[in-house]
């Protein structure tokens, strides 16, 4: 019986090692070791260095002993950090914050090009809208480098557009001699190669005497010239204060009227195309100049008073639309009480610009070859029937006369604060530009835009409410099903329609016979 015992305590004692050979062999899932290989590199450890008081530094060595494991894999060489897009920004900011060494110190009685940003910066926030401190300071200084590198007269923050990759940070600057000049020499480049296609065409249809077609297309509108109408200002474009500016194109009338017929995102790349019906003729920076145009034209105001139109003698007796001012010296300010009342108190300063995509209207009718010297058409014998000139607003028109579109009033004022109305500013919201904003304080004004470049138009779509569901048709005998008649039901129908029949046919025999006899 004790022989037995004892074999079967062993096999248990085997079983049971086993098992815990099995557990220590088991890997950990996060050093990928086992407790057997520790426990044997341990007591290898222990048994070539024969430490001192074993069991009090056990763990220390159990320590060591993984750290070895671990040392030959990891190594000394660290990876460059990759430069992220925010510090390869602040890189090309750089140089906006350093001042050239031989830079002379400015007068500080001369009259800069720029306007304190700063202080507009200031105004803005208190109106609930801008940039932010440290971005307005940013583009402060990317405007005065833009002004130093193009020798500008006159320089403003326009405002900013959003795109979906980029947005665009907008200067608004007074035009040159100079850009006038190129954009003359360039105007006649274009025609110049019109003219070149035009006779090679001519020449082709010589040669090949193939029938031509007889239709003209309509007169293409000229755009205005540099420094006049919707081209009255320059704008410099730029996607972050620090990068290049960029100049935008002059714009035309055909992408005024095409810009108002469609609305499109912006991308923030200059030479994206623009997919559009109708199609745009031009690319982003074109689709961008015209709507910078538009939002001009329908959100630059200024305090009544501010400015005034320049009167000379004769003007009194010209009934053309005004497209010039002058700042009115005799300007004492509008109380920010009243402006945030009454529209009447705020003006466009900026032409309209009309259905023809102008701010002074040009009759096409007339061949410029017919005109005189002056300008004028010559008068002729058959004079054919003139289009009615456009007239819009006349410049400085009060913002009380702006209609309403989709049952909105176009513009919303208010004061900056009640709590403090002695030292609150009146604030001018477009509601149909939204992101065009406007703030006056004593002499001082000031409009931006912030937004997306397209105008409202109206409330969203929301489709139909679907009608109630039909009610079921009232049952009555007359539509109700009737039940399939038995056999015996047939045939005393059957028997019931030839009866029927028969006494129907005898009728009519006797019929007949009365009128024989007859």
């Amino acid at each position: 019986m004790e022989g037995k015992q004892s074999s079967g305590s062993s096999e248990q004692r085997l079983q049971a090692a086993a098992m815990l050979k099995t557990v220590m062999l088991k890997q950990s899932t996060r050093s990928g070791l086992n407790l057997y290989d520790h426990l044997t590199q341990l007591l290898i450890k222990v048994m070539d260095e024969q430490p001192q008081d074993v069991v009090d530094v056990i763990e220390d060595i159990s320590h060591d002993v993984k750290r070895a494991l671990f040392e030959d894999k990891q190594s000394t060489l660290r990876d460059l950090p990759r430069t992220t897009a925010a510090e390869l920004l602040a890189e090309q900011q750089r140089p906006l914050f350093s001042r050239p060494e031989d830079a002379e110190q400015e007068d500080e009685l001369e009259e800069t090009p720029l306007p304190n940003v700063n202080e507009i910066g200031f105004y803005m926030e208190q109106a609930g809208v801008g940039l932010g401190r440290e971005e307005m300071q940013r583009v402060f200084l990317a405007l005065k480098q833009l002004v130093e590198s193009q020798e500008l007269l006159r320089c403003r923050l326009w405002g900013k557009i959003l795109g979906i990759e980029c947005n665009y940070i907008v200067a608004e600057a007074e035009c040159r001699e100079r850009e006038e000049e190129e954009e003359q020499i360039s105007d006649e480049a274009a025609e110049e190669e019109e003219r070149e296609a035009e006779t090679q065409e001519s020449d082709e249809n010589e040669i090949d005497l193939l029938p031509q077609s007889t239709y003209k297309p309509p007169p293409v509108v000229p755009k205005e010239p540099i420094g006049t109408g919707a081209n009255k200002f320059v704008y410099y474009v730029c996607k972050e204060p620090g990068l290049p500016w960029v100049k935008l194109p002059s714009v035309s009338p055909a992408q005024i009227t095409v810009a108002r017929q469609i609305r499109k995102f912006f991308t923030g790349k200059l030479d994206a195309p623009v997919n559009s019906y109708p199609p745009f003729p031009g690319n982003e920076a074109n689709y961008l100049r015209a709507q910078i145009a538009r939002i001009s034209a329908g959100t630059q105001v200024s305090p009544q008073g501010f400015f005034q139109t320049g009167e000379e003698e004769g003007d009194e007796e010209d009934e053309a639309p005004r497209d010039s001012y002058e700042v009115n010296s005799d300007f004492e300010g509008v109380p920010v009480a009243e402006m945030a009342e009454s529209l009447s108190t705020w003006v466009h300063h900026v032409q309209h610009i009309l259905p023809q995509g102008r701010c002074t209207w040009m009759n096409m009718a007339v061949n410029p070859e017919d005109l005189n010297e002056e300008g004028e058409a010559e008068e002729t014998e058959e004079e054919p029937d003139e289009p009615e000139p456009e007239v819009g607003p006349p410049l400085l028109t009060p913002l009380s006369k702006d209609e309403e579109m989709f049952n909105t009033p176009p513009w919303t004022s208010r004061m900056s604060s009640t709590l403090t109305p002695q030292h609150a500013i009146a604030v001018l919201r477009s509601n149909l530009w939204p992101g065009a904003f406007a703030y006056a304080c004593a002499k001082k004004f000031e409009n931006i835009y912030v937004g997306w470049g397209l105008k409202y138009a109206g409330e969203g779509y929301s489709p139909l409410v679907p009608p109630q569901p039909q009610r079921e048709y009232p049952s009555d005998p007359e539509i109700t099903e009737a039940l399939d008649p038995s056999l015996e039901e047939e045939q005393v129908l059957r028997e019931a329609l030839e009866e029927q029949q028969a006494a129907q046919e005898e009728l009519e025999d006797t019929d007949e016979e009365d009128e024989d006899d007859d």
